[in-house]
């Protein structure tokens, strides 16, 4: 019974030995070992032994990217106005051993630094600035801790401000001038869009005024155009008329004078054909005859005949 108690002791002892001599880290993360109260080695992920009862665990260290919200803190802006600003920190520990030993607790001194920062940086802003310059703060936050968070082998990746509060009169008071400037963003939008309608309208008119008169004036300019082609064109056709007329009579005086020819007329009886023209033209409605030399040439001729017969009938008597 003595022997089976002490073997069981035995393996006990054994277990216990081999519980602390293996240490498991998990997946980014580290464990910080000490021997009698001195860093000894860090424990990187997987399968770690240690000597038991002479090593142990300091810390657990996560190397995974943390986030950490520092406690809301008021601020008085450079024009007197107190203000809540909420701020949420993203870090990274870069060195284990650091992040253990050269601070007492990380964190607090994170949040310490980023409220003091804060403070001085808002402190320098008016109230105005402080809503339209949340880049610029967030940038100076991150460089500041960021630096001053080296030694303690972290690293600050960001810095976000989540929400800045003014106070309730504040709030007010500027709600009222949001709602001021939207009226004053939509009155000058609506006589804007009314101004761009009159001078769309008026560009419009003036246009179709215009289109209007350049219609009339081609209309007009074609019109005239087509009074004058067909001026032309009847000027042209009593023209062909004329030309058709005068080659015509030209050809019955050619075929009348080749006629007289072939009959190879004498004085006597050209003038008495002269003589038959004249009392035609005589005949006419005009009040004067034109007689050609040559005709008056011939009724001079008969003139001289008739005294000649006159003259004959006299002796004979």
């Amino acid at each position: 019974m003595g022997f089976v108690l002490g073997i069981i002791l035995i393996l006990a002892f054994f277990i216990v030995v081999a519980g602390a001599s293996i240490k498991v880290v998990k997946q980014s993360e580290v464990k910080i070992i000490e021997r009698f109260g001195k860093y000894s080695f860090t424990a990187e992920a997987g399968l770690n032994i240690i000597l038991p009862f002479v090593d142990k665990v300091r810390a657990v260290v996560s190397l995974k990217q943390q986030t950490m919200d520092v406690t809301p803190q008021s601020v008085i802006t450079k024009d007197n106005v107190t203000i809540t600003i909420d701020t949420v920190v993203f870090y990274q520990i870069m060195d284990p051993v650091k992040a253990v030993y050269e601070i007492e607790s990380l964190q607090k001194g994170i949040a310490y630094i980023a409220i003091t920062t804060i403070r001085d940086i808002v402190g320098k802003m008016d109230l105005d600035a402080t809503f339209s310059s949340r880049d610029a703060i967030n940038t100076q936050l991150r460089d500041i801790l960021d630096e001053a968070t080296d030694k303690w082998g972290c690293k600050v990746d960001r810095v976000e401000i989540k929400d800045i509060k003014p106070p309730a009169d504040i709030r007010d008071a500027m709600e009222k001038q949001m709602n001021a400037e939207r009226n004053k963003r939509a009155i000058i939008l609506e006589a804007e869009g009314k101004r761009q309608a009159d001078i769309t309208l008026a560009e419009g008119n003036k246009q179709a005024t215009i289109l209007n008169a350049e219609a009339e004036r081609e209309s007009s300019i074609r019109k005239a155009q087509g009074i004058r082609e067909s001026k032309i064109l009847e000027a042209e056709g009593n023209a062909e008329a004329i030309k058709k007329v005068a080659e015509a009579k030209a050809e019955e005086i050619k075929m009348v004078y080749g006629a007289i020819m072939s009959s190879k007329p004498d004085d006597k009886l050209v003038a008495i054909k002269s003589l038959e023209a004249l009392e035609k033209v005589s005949n006419g409605t005009a009040n004067k005859v034109f007689i050609p030399f040559d005709a008056t040439k011939a009724m001079g001729a008969l003139g001289a005949m008739s005294e000649v017969v006159e003259e004959k009938k006299v002796s004979k008597k």
